[in-house]
């Protein structure tokens, strides 16, 4: 018993330290942001996983499923050409 204690002790300190992951959360999100901005496309449908068919299109550019427990969602874009 003792021995699987010291064995999941570093999994509880990967578990406390969940803030290490908000620098790369941040990273990611404005990576996005920046290659999103450059593009003229606007969403026109979305999917979404666990047979969840219940999404709305926010700000033009991002879909968002109304289920819980979502392992993946999807969107289809239309590049808009400014005349």
């Amino acid at each position: 018993m003792k021995a699987l204690s010291l064995l999941l002790l570093p999994v509880l300190g990967l578990l406390v330290c969940g803030k290490l992951l908000c620098p790369m959360d941040k990273a990611i999100s404005e990576k996005i942001q920046e290659l999103t901005s450059s593009l003229s496309f606007t969403v026109t449908g979305c999917t979404c996983g666990s047979a969840c068919g219940s999404w709305d299109v926010r700000a033009e550019t991002t879909c968002h499923c109304q289920c819980a427990g979502m392992d993946w969602t999807g969107a289809r874009c239309c590049r808009l050409r400014a005349e």
